[in-house]
């Protein structure tokens, strides 16, 4: 591999609710592939938390999630880092279910993302028009500017998530570029309470092949005083661990970075991008 310290902070397994392997599975792959550290981050979608409609058991499948990680670092610990992670999402739309959740154990890292909107499915099911494609795109920032502010989190997962979906519709022209001030309040935030954004690589096995966010919103978070950058698959199969990580940090240097970061027990360590 070309970088010393590659590590992936945002893999999901059997234990998400769209995740498909074992930690095992994926702590191997990691191994395998000589990576420095991973990280588990099984979801917890805060607004489905009590009485999700498919009955899917968050309590459950984050007790499961930590007991297995915790298994497979006792297997993998002379190989590979392994570190405890959750993605909370929408910990502002159930803050007790987002304090329950993150009582549950001692976390190495917390991811925090926005999925949906208050009373909106998930943006990948819903339905884009060039007229409401704006509208959606505001609600957006305007929670994301919520959750930056709540501050219960170590870093900001897949910013400029809904590009994604609305980006595969080319007669739709609102992006990011619409949102120039909303993205710098969001962005000056996390710098000013000391928060990570993440560089999420799955979008480079997609349809936009690019990351989430992209480079230009990487290097404006640097402008804006941003120190902490996490890189993540965001892999929900043992195949996609690591995926993208050295296009990461080969972005991240790019844009003036000569560090990632890695959460242990809730605090930042720099690793230099060498």
């Amino acid at each position: 591999m070309k970088y010393k310290f590659i590590s992936d902070s945002h893999t999901h397994s059997e234990n998400s609710f769209d995740g498909h392997d074992s930690v095992i599975m994926i702590c191997d792959r990691a191994a395998n592939l000589g990576l420095y550290s991973i990280t588990v981050t099984d979801h917890c979608e805060c607004n489905e938390f009590y009485g999700n409609k498919d009955h899917f058991d968050y309590r459950s499948a984050i007790a499961n999630s930590i007991r297995d990680t915790a298994k497979a670092h006792a297997l993998y610990h002379d190989r590979l880092k392994i570190y405890t992670g959750i993605e909370l999402g929408q910990p502002t739309q159930d803050r007790k279910a987002a304090e329950e959740a993150l009582s549950l154990t001692e976390y190495d890292f917390v991811l925090g993302s926005l999925h949906n909107l208050r009373g909106e499915q998930d943006f990948y099911f819903l339905e884009y028009t060039p007229q409401n494609a704006p509208l959606l795109l505001e609600r957006y920032f305007c929670e994301l500017l919520e959750l930056v502010q709540e501050n219960c989190f170590d870093s900001l997962a897949h910013l400029s998530y809904p590009m994604r979906y609305i980006g595969a519709h080319p007669e739709i022209t609102a992006n990011m570029d619409y949102f120039k001030s909303e993205l710098d309040e969001v962005l000056s935030t996390l710098a000013k309470n000391d928060r990570a954004l993440e560089v999420n690589t799955s979008g480079l096995r997609q349809m936009m092949g690019k990351t989430l966010p992209d480079e230009d919103v990487i290097r404006r978070f640097r402008e804006l005083g941003g120190k902490y950058v996490t890189l993540g698959s965001d892999a929900h199969r043992w195949g996609d661990v690591g995926a993208g990580i050295e296009d990461g940090l080969q972005l991240l240097l790019k844009c003036g970075f000569t560090h990632f970061t890695v959460f242990e027990k809730r605090q930042p360590k720099l690793l230099p991008i060498s």
